[in-house]
Formats: structure tokens, sequence, C-alpha cells
């Protein structure tokens, strides 16, 4: 779908279903936190470049954020400067899913029990788009290999579970499972727990730039397992129950990615794209065709009680991440956080919904 394909409609605060019931102070906070990526990255001229309209939204926040005291003056300053738009396409509901940060035992070096290597970026890797764009234009290679002749395609999650990549010292931390390690891969970060009561924090370090596959779609497509029984924990149980053919059906997706290790204040939290800190049920992840990071965007999902209570969820959230499978304008994954009860939530949400997505005026 291209973005001549969809539109944004004009709205009305009192349009967003339960909109006055949302802590607008958590929402704020979190807004503030893009805010100043944000403005960082426009000071130091990266790209690609936000909307000025949105940077001069963010300037007042991070200047008059002091000022914020409770939700209603939260809520008066996203009602002041910003105009939610419906966001209009062929479909009458887009699809939220669940993202988190699992916790997982791991070493710093390989032994009898920790034999799964989680790899640093090679040197030779390039990329071929902005990371924060690698979403968006994840129909096509994102990264590839440098060579003295230009580039060429990057080894596949075959080829680099086989020893592609061997010799070269790569190995950041050691896992003990080869499920554990592909959902890793598919969460972007991830907690490590050493046997001496430490942990790590490792992040996404760019990948090796093939298109992501869904391993799950590709067990319904292929008959394998029932659609009505997909679930997160149920998929990494059949992954493991199923041997060789686990480790096949995970090397459909080529995609691999590398990771790097947090240290200092940057460890505080998993981070987004243009390494935001995420915000725990208030950090989306959006198609930056539609998006730009650093958005509101008001999410309305009746049905997704699990994490927003009896009446469905409405919250104010913020575009601060992207991935390879979330394409579309009301393409949607929440992040929950860290660790088991994050991981039940994120690994139960496959739920329609609706974006409201909050505009500042253009600026003159």
């Amino acid at each position: 779908m291209s973005s001549t394909d969809v539109t944004f409609a004009p709205a009305a605060f009192a349009d967003l279903p339960h909109w006055a019931d949302d802590d607008h102070a958590a929402a704020f906070a979190t807004f503030v936190v893009s805010s100043r990526r944000l403005l960082e990255r426009a000071r130091d001229g990266l790209t690609p470049a936000s909307p000025e309209a949105l940077l001069r939204v963010a300037r007042i926040a991070v200047d008059s954020s002091g000022n914020i005291h409770s939700a209603n003056d939260a809520r008066a300053f996203f009602e002041e400067h910003f105009t939610p738009h419906r966001v209009m396409h062929a479909d009458a509901q887009g699809l939220l899913t669940g993202y988190y940060e699992p916790v997982i035992a791991g070493s710093r070096t390989r032994t009898d029990r920790f034999t799964v290597p989680v790899l640093r970026r090679p040197a030779d890797l390039v990329n071929i788009v902005s990371e924060s764009e690698r979403g968006a234009k994840a129909e096509a290679l994102t990264h590839a290999r440098k060579t003295a002749t230009g580039t060429e395609p990057f080894a596949t999650r075959e080829e680099i579970e086989e020893g592609a990549l061997a010799g070269q010292g790569l190995e950041l931390v050691w896992l003990e499972d080869a499920v554990d390690a592909f959902f890793l891969h598919v969460q972007g970060s991830g907690l490590i727990a050493f046997g001496d009561g430490t942990t790590a924090r490792i992040t996404y370090d760019g990948k090796n730039g093939h298109p992501y596959t869904s391993v799950g779609r590709y067990l319904i497509d292929a008959g394998l397992f029932p659609a009505d029984q997909m679930s997160l924990q149920v998929l990494k149980d059949w992954l493991r129950a199923n041997g060789a053919c686990g480790i096949a059906a995970m090397r459909q997706n080529k995609s691999y990615v590398f990771f790097r290790e947090l240290t200092g204040d940057a460890a505080g939290s998993a981070l987004g794209a243009m390494e935001i800190p995420l915000s725990d049920h208030r950090s989306l992840a959006v198609d930056t065709r539609f998006h730009a990071l650093g958005t509101p965007v008001f999410v309305v999902a009746p049905t997704l009680t699990h994490a927003g209570g009896s009446d469905g969820f409405h919250r104010l959230m913020v575009a601060q991440d992207v991935g390879s499978a979330i394409r579309g304008p009301e393409r949607g994954d929440i992040y929950f956080g860290t660790g088991d009860e994050a991981g039940r939530k994120a690994g139960i949400t496959k739920h329609p919904g609706n974006f409201f997505v909050l505009l500042p005026e253009a600026v003159p």
C-alpha cells in the first residue's frame, strides 16, 4: 500500500473513545523522551530529518516539561498543540501485535550448557537504508556486505548458523537454546542473566539485510500448525519439540540480527529506533512510510482487554520504533516491557485496532 492510498481525516478530541480516561501524564513523559532524541538528531544533522512541525512541538514539550505537573496539564498540552486525525484506508481496521524484552539465561563464554552464540555486528556489514526506515523498506535488502568492488548480499540465517562468520570473534554472549536466540532476534533486545547474578542489556545493532519471514505464518501456510492455536509460547514449544523440523522452520526467516551491549545510562531500558528509550505500554512500532517517529498516536482496540481492561485498549502512545513485520498505515506493535509477564501479553496480542494520529499544525 502506498501513502497515496491513505488519508488523514481531521477529528475532534471528543471523537476519540475514552480520550479523557487516559493517563496523559504518562503519555507526555514518553513524548518528551522522543522529543529530546529528535531534537538531538536535528541538531547533529542526522537523517532522515523529522518534520519541522513536529520538531517545533518537540521543542515546546522539552521546554515546558518542568511545568507539566498533572494528567490534566498533559492533556491540555496535547489538545493545544495537536489535532487528531483518523487514519483512512481501504480496510476498516488495522492490526495490533506486541513485543517485549525477554530475560534469558546466558554466559560470557561458551560452555557445555551455553552453546548458541549471539553475534556482534560484522565489520563488513553496511546499511543500504537508514535504520529508522528499515521496516518501511523491508521488502528489499536493507543491509549488505561491503566488498572490494562494491556490495553483495550478506550471508543468510542458515549460512550464518552453519558457520559463515566463524573465526571472527563476533560472539557477544552465549545462550542455551536456539529458540530463545531466534526470538531474541525477533524482539530486538534482551536482558541476559548470568550465573553470578549480573545482567547485561543487549540491543539491535544491524541485521544481515534479508527480508523478514514470519515463522508462524510459514507453519500455518504449510499446514503444519492450526492458525487458531497460534501464540508466542505455543509456537516456541512447537519449535523446541520438533527438533530439526523446528530449526528448518526458523531458517525460513533468512533475516539475522546482530547485537551490542548497552552500558552506562543507555542500559537503563530497551531502545527503539533512533536509540529512543522505550516505555512500557506507551511505545509503538509503526510503519514510517505513513507515520514519522516521535508522532503521538491514540490507539483504539476495544477487544484488546488483556492489555487495557474490560473496555479494551484506548491509549495515547508515541511512535518510537520500527520492525520488519510492521507494514501498513494502521499496523502497530505495542511494547509491553521486560520479562515473562510482558512476554505473555505480547505473545497473545493480535487484535484489530484503529489509529488517531496527533498531527501538529504545519509550520508557516
